[in-house]
């Protein structure tokens, strides 16, 4: 496959966002409102928070406000990896929060199961299948650690089928491939785009009032309630779920716990029998690899592959920029990658490529807090595995702005922060540090150099 050729058609769009179910823009807030809670972001985060306020109290009366369209972010141009990890997986769970560990990942296989009673209780059409994630090894030294990763999830009772290069082949065909374990029950793949649509339909069906294209300027509290400024329109709300992400912080804490990493991927054209038959792929899993620097890729509803990940660049100084959402340099890789993983389909194109922006924290995993004597609620840093964190995420939300002790808030995960970034330039040069150490980690059987051990030994130890 030569790249240049197999990128020659692709269209500079998200392939989510680029369809026809895309749902016409609901009305811009043009006048003063008022509401007993105020949800701020339209991706995820918001509109689990939204939708599940309504499910707690259908009395309550709820707005959400989105500055652009519902999904246009992170939320409709991810993988459409729904995990049930609340951790970033169960290594960065263990050594953060070792107590805790069997708590969150029950609690997180009982979102995951709770997210696909959601889609079938709202007939939401976004693909949803309980098809596990197969993690596959390409050299020797990624199968220590998956030997660790296995030995591990076999004690907390979670099923890790070990397969060896054959079986691992069986399941998708790549000579790449020298072993790897299913995860079976801990995802589920969906059409993110999708997803978020018809969560927006959920919220609309029990009363929540949305305004799309109503980007929030400020919060206020003026004690009696919390003042949203947006340009058309004041909402007075009694309480506020901020699900914003990595985008100006409307906290102004946030900026020093968040930092915007970019991710890229493409998207073939659709499979033909014969060449589907070449790979395999029965079981419709999705996939990861195991290198610091890591691919992941699933299947679509049409048989299409999504390929993403490997590049996760920081642009210096945090900015987020649309420019920055087209990275030719990186699509060229992602492309080569592609062939060199699946030779038999030499001759598939890509029609669509793309970015986007990630929240990152130094735990990689979501931190939550409140803000305004309790009033004001948050939820961010999911740092890419977000599609099913973020209903976990608006329920912590949800118990804090309601004052309840549950067993969400009372974990230690949820009530500890990351550490915070430093400030500019210090920032960027120990981010672009990170970056390069892993590259390096990658090339030498995963060796971690003097940085990244004193990352680890900092508890900020990044290996995926």
């Amino acid at each position: 496959m030569d790249p240049l050729k197999a990128l020659a058609d692709a269209e500079r769009k998200p392939y989510w966002l680029d369809s026809p179910a895309k749902p016409e823009p609901l009305p811009r807030l043009l006048k003063d409102t008022t509401a007993d809670l105020a949800v701020v972001g339209g991706g995820f985060s918001g509109l689990w928070a939204a939708l599940m306020a309504k499910e707690r109290d259908p009395s309550l009366d709820v707005v959400l406000l989105e500055g652009r369209r519902i999904g246009w972010a992170a939320s409709g141009r991810n993988g459409g990896f729904a995990m049930a990890t609340l951790t970033h997986g169960i290594a960065n769970g263990l050594e953060r929060w070792p107590e805790e560990i069997s708590t969150l990942e029950r609690l997180g296989a009982e979102n995951l199961d709770e997210i696909g009673e959601t889609v079938a209780r709202y007939d939401i059409d976004c693909g949803y299948e309980r098809t596990g994630e197969l993690n596959v090894a390409t050299e020797p030294w990624q199968l220590d650690e998956m030997n660790e990763s296995v030995r591990i999830a076999h004690e907390l009772g979670i099923r890790f089928d070990v397969l060896d290069a054959d079986q691992t082949r069986a399941e998708v065909n790549s000579p790449t491939y020298i072993g790897g374990f299913w995860e079976r029950d801990g995802c589920a793949m969906v059409d993110p785009a999708r997803l978020a649509w018809g969560l927006r339909q959920a919220c609309l069906s029990v009363g929540v009032r949305i305004y799309e294209r109503t980007p929030v300027r400020n919060i206020k509290d003026t004690h009696a309630a919390m003042e949203l400024l947006t340009p058309h329109g004041t909402v007075r709300a009694a309480r506020v779920a901020l699900g914003t992400g990595v985008f100006q912080p409307l906290l102004r804490r946030l900026k020093h716990f968040l930092v915007p990493v970019y991710d890229y991927a493409l998207m073939t054209e659709p499979l033909s029998a014969e060449q589907l038959a070449s790979v395999g792929w029965h079981n419709r899993q999705g996939v990861g690899d195991s290198a610091n620097q890591f691919h992941y890729y699933r299947l679509t509803a049409d048989n299409r592959i999504l390929w993403g990940g490997y590049d996760a660049v920081y642009y210096n100084g945090g900015k987020i920029k649309p420019e920055y959402e087209q990275r030719d340099e990186t699509f060229v890789k992602l492309a080569g990658h592609f062939a060199t993983t699946f030779p038999q389909l030499s001759g598939l194109r890509f029609t669509h490529r793309w970015g986007g922006v990630i929240d990152t924290c130094s735990r990689f995993s979501a931190f939550y807090g409140q803000s305004h004597g309790g009033r004001l609620a948050y939820a961010a840093g999911y740092t890419g595995m977000g599609v099913g964190a973020t209903r976990f995420g608006a329920n912590v939300m949800l118990d804090l702005l309601a004052g309840e002790r549950t067993e969400r808030t009372e974990l230690r995960m949820v009530k500890e922060k990351p550490l915070p970034f430093p400030p500019e330039p210090v920032r960027s040069a120990g981010i672009q540090m990170t970056r390069w150490s892993i590259a390096q980690a990658d090339l030498h059987q995963g060796r971690r150099n003097l940085w990244l051990r004193t990352l680890d030994r900092m508890g900020l130890g990044f290996d995926s």
